[in-house]
C-alpha cells in the first residue's frame, strides 16, 4: 500500500487557536515531516469556508499551498483531495498546474472532482448548478486538462467549456501529463468519467463501500474499453490512532472539544461520527487489520488525515511506526 498524508490546513478548523502569521510555518512543518518521512504524498483540500458549518476561521487556498510545498519540499508528492473544477476554468487551472508541477520537479497530482459543498459556491458567485451540470464540467474539464498537457494546446468548443488554442507552455515536467485523480463515488456519472480518464480513483473507503464502488468501476471500464486493473483504486482516512483503545478515545475527546467553541456541541458530536467504527480509528494493531482487509479488495493507496497534526505529531509519528512498515 502507498500512503499520503493531509497538511492541516484550516478547512477542518484544523489550525484554530494559532495565530494566522504562525500557520504557514505550521502546515509547512508538517510537510517537512512529511517529505523527510515515510510518506510518498502530502494532501490538501480545496474549499474556502471551514466545515462543519462556515466560520471566521482560517482555510487556505489550495493551488497557493501546492506552489508553496512544491518550493519548500523535495520528494514528496503533492496532491488535492480534490480540486472543484468549477472553482477555476480549467485551460487556466491546467496552466496552474503545469507552473506547479515545473517548480516541484515533476511532482503534482491532479485530484479532481465536481464539487459539493454549496455554501462556499454561492458565496463566491459560482451558483450551484446541478450535480449533472457539475458533472458535465467535470468531464470536460479533464478533457481540456488531457490536451494541454500532452500537447501544449487546448481547444474545445463544449457545452459547458469553449477554449479556443489556449496554449500552454511549458507543458509539465511528467512525462504525458500530470496524473489524474477522478474523485468521487457517483456510479452513473463520476465512475465512468473516472473509467475514461483516471490513472487513479478516491471513493468510500470502507469495506463495503470500497468492495462496491470497484465493481461499479469494473463495469464501467468494460464498457468502455478501458483496464480496469491499470487505475490505482485509493480512499482518504480520518485517523485517530493510540496505543489502547481508551487513548484512542483520548483523542477523539480532545478533538470534540477543540471543536464544540466554534460550531456548538452538537455539531462538533456530529463531526466524530466520521472517526468512530470507521478504518482510520484504533489502535495500530486494529488500523493494520482493518486495511488488511481493504488491501486485499484492491485498496492500493490510503490518504490519511490527522485532526491534531498541527498540534501533536505523536499520533502520526504512531502511524509510521506501526502502520506503514505493517502494510507498506
Amino acid at each position: 500500500m502507498r500512503f499520503g498524508l493531509f497538511v492541516p490546513q484550516g478547512w477542518r478548523l484544523d489550525l484554530v487557536g494559532i495565530a494566522p502569521e504562525d500557520q504557514w510555518a505550521v502546515m509547512n512543518g508538517v510537510a517537512q515531516h512529511a517529505d523527510a518521512g515515510p510518506w510518498e504524498s502530502l494532501w490538501v483540500y480545496d474549499h474556502f469556508h471551514t466545515v462543519p458549518e462556515p466560520t471566521d476561521e482560517a482555510t487556505h487556498e489550495a493551488w497557493s499551498l501546492m506552489s508553496a510545498f512544491a518550493a519548500s519540499t523535495s520528494r514528496v508528492r503533492l496532491g488535492q483531495m480534490c480540486t472543484s473544477m468549477g472553482y477555476r476554468n480549467p485551460a487556466y487551472l491546467a496552466k496552474v498546474a503545469a507552473t506547479v508541477d515545473l517548480i516541484s520537479g515533476g511532482r503534482v497530482e491532479m485530484g479532481i472532482g465536481g464539487g459539493w459543498y454549496e455554501h462556499e459556491w454561492r458565496a463566491y458567485g459560482y451558483g450551484f448548478p446541478t450535480a449533472g451540470e457539475r458533472l458535465g464540467r467535470l468531464d470536460e474539464g479533464v478533457q481540456i486538462m488531457m490536451q494541454a498537457w500532452t500537447t501544449g494546446t487546448a481547444t474545445l468548443d463544449g457545452r459547458y467549456y469553449q477554449v479556443d488554442g489556449a496554449l500552454v507552455r511549458p507543458l509539465p515536467l511528467q512525462h504525458g501529463g500530470i496524473p489524474l485523480w477522478i474523485a468521487g463515488g457517483g456510479e452513473k456519472v463520476t465512475l465512468k468519467i473516472a473509467a475514461k480518464y483516471a490513472q487513479y480513483t478516491n471513493f468510500d473507503g470502507t469495506l463495503e463501500g470500497f468492495t462496491h464502488k470497484s465493481s461499479i468501476l469494473r463495469g464501467h471500464c468494460s464498457a468502455v474499453g478501458t483496464d480496469f486493473d491499470a487505475i490505482v483504486r485509493s480512499a482518504n482516512y480520518n485517523v485517530a490512532i493510540g496505543s489502547t483503545e481508551a487513548e484512542v478515545e483520548e483523542r477523539l475527546r480532545a478533538l470534540e472539544a477543540r471543536m464544540t467553541d466554534y460550531v456548538g456541541a452538537e455539531k462538533a458530536a456530529g463531526a466524530l461520527s466520521a472517526f468512530r467504527n470507521l478504518p482510520g480509528v484504533g489502535t495500530p494493531e486494529q488500523i493494520v487489520e482493518n486495511l488488511t482487509a481493504l488491501q486485499k479488495e484492491g485498496l492500493a493507496y490510503g490518504i490519511f488525515y490527522f485532526p491534531e497534526a498541527a498540534y501533536d505529531r505523536t499520533g502520526i509519528e504512531m502511524f509510521e511506526r506501526e502502520v506503514i512498515p505493517a502494510l507498506g
